[in-house]
C-alpha cells in the first residue's frame, strides 16, 4: 500500500508568518548592558521556579506591604518618607513610561518589580533603571512587549504608551496623623521652623493631591494630610504630578479630619481655613508664624461645615477675573504666602 502523501506542501520562507515574532529583534540589547540578567539571576530565576515558597513573587501576597522604615531608622532619606510602619496601605499600581518609571526609581517609591521589553531600543534610562532596580533588590523581569500592553489593559491603562517599561509599586503606606506630627516637631527642633502641615478636606482628584504634595516640599511643610474616605489617595496619577516629591513627603491619612484637628490643636498646633468667602486676607493670617496646618477645601464645595467650625481663622486669597481657584493652586499661594512671612519675621529688624 502506498504511503500517504502529506496535504502539506512546501513552504517558502515564514510568509509573513512569524513577522510579530521578529520584530524589534535587532534592538536587543547586549549581553554586556543587560546586566540586569546575569547569571546570578538566571540561577535565582531558575531556583525560584523550583521553589515557590522561596520565590518572594510569589508569595507576596502573604506579605504585609513595604515601603521605608520609621525616621531615623538607617534607610535612605527618600524611602523615609514615604511609609510608616504600622499603618494603612492602599493597593499595588503600575506605572509606566521610561522618564516616569526612571523618576520613580531615583527617588524611591517602594515597588516590587521592573518590567522590561526583550526588544528594546539602546536608552541610558532604560540601562539605569534595570541598574537602580538590582541594586534596590526589586526583581527585573524580561517579558514580551505584548504581556506589557496585557499588564497594561488589566491595570486600567489600556493603550498606555509603555515604552517598554513598567514598574509594579507596593501598596502606598501612610504616616499615622500622630506620629506626622511627632516628626514635624521632631525636624522643628532641628532646624528652627516651626511645624507647617498641609491638610486636604474632601479632594477627590489625584492631580490635585500631586500638585499640591509638589507645592508642599517646594515651601518646606512637613507633610500633607488627608482623609481615609471619600478623597484621593496616593497612586500612580499623583505620584506622575509630584514628580516625584511624594517618596519624601510624609502622607497620613485620618479616619475622622475634624477630630484629627482638634488633636492637633489640643497640642498647640493652629488650624487656618482657605476658603473665598473667609474673613481675613492670606496677607494678614496672624497664625502664619507658630505651628500650622492650613487646610484646602475639596474643588467643587470648598470646606465642609464641621472643618470650617474648628479652624482658627479663615483666610481668603483676593482674587479677580475668576470665581475662584484651584484647590492645589491656592494651597500654593498660601504656603508661598507662609514661608515668606516667616522668612521676614527672622530677618534683623523684626
Amino acid at each position: 500500500m502506498p504511503a500517504k502523501k502529506s496535504k502539506k506542501g512546501p513552504t517558502k520562507g515564514s510568509g509573513g508568518k512569524g513577522k510579530r515574532s521578529l520584530e524589534g529583534k535587532k534592538g536587543t540589547l547586549p549581553a554586556e548592558e543587560r546586566h540586569w540578567y546575569s547569571e546570578k539571576s538566571r540561577r535565582s530565576t531558575k531556583n525560584a521556579a523550583k521553589n515557590p515558597a522561596k520565590n518572594p513573587a510569589k508569595s507576596s501576597a502573604k506579605q504585609a506591604p513595604t515601603g521605608a522604615a520609621k525616621p531615623g531608622a538607617p534607610t535612605a532619606p527618600p524611602r523615609a518618607a514615604a511609609a510608616e510602619p504600622g499603618a494603612r496601605g492602599g493597593t499595588p499600581d503600575l506605572l509606566v513610561g521610561r522618564n516616569p518609571v526612571l523618576e520613580a526609581l531615583r527617588a524611591g517609591l517602594p515597588a516590587k518589580r521592573l518590567f522590561l521589553a526583550n526588544s528594546l531600543d539602546q536608552d541610558q534610562r532604560i540601562t539605569e533603571a534595570a541598574r537602580i532596580a538590582g541594586d534596590a533588590g526589586l526583581e527585573v523581569r524580561e517579558v514580551s512587549r505584548t504581556e506589557l500592553d496585557r499588564r497594561c489593559d488589566s491595570q486600567g491603562q489600556p493603550g498606555a504608551a509603555h515604552q517598554g517599561l513598567a514598574l509594579q509599586t507596593r501598596p502606598y503606606r501612610y504616616w499615622n496623623p500622630e506620629d506626622l506630627l511627632d516628626a514635624a516637631r521632631s525636624t522643628a527642633e532641628e532646624t528652627g521652623v516651626p511645624p507647617l502641615i498641609v491638610a486636604l478636606d474632601g479632594v477627590t482628584d489625584p492631580h490635585n493631591l500631586g500638585a499640591v504634595a509638589r507645592s508642599a516640599a517646594a515651601f518646606g511643610a512637613h507633610g500633607l494630610l488627608i482623609p481615609e474616605r471619600r478623597a484621593a489617595g496616593v497612586g500612580i496619577a499623583a505620584w506622575k504630578t509630584s514628580a516625584g516629591t511624594l517618596a519624601r513627603l510624609p502622607v497620613a491619612q485620618a479616619t475622622n479630619l475634624t477630630r484629627t484637628l482638634n488633636g492637633y490643636k489640643s497640642e498647640g498646633v493652629f488650624v487656618a481655613g482657605l476658603d473665598g468667602g473667609g474673613e481675613t486676607e492670606l496677607v494678614a493670617l496672624d497664625v502664619a508664624a507658630g505651628p500650622l496646618v492650613i487646610v484646602a477645601g475639596s474643588e467643587g464645595k470648598g470646606l465642609s461645615r464641621l472643618v470650617r467650625e474648628t479652624c482658627d481663622q479663615i483666610a481668603r486669597i483676593p482674587i479677580s477675573g475668576a470665581e475662584s481657584l484651584n484647590a492645589s493652586v491656592a494651597a500654593g499661594v498660601a504656603l508661598y504666602e507662609i514661608t515668606r512671612r516667616r522668612s521676614a519675621s527672622t530677618q534683623p529688624g523684626h
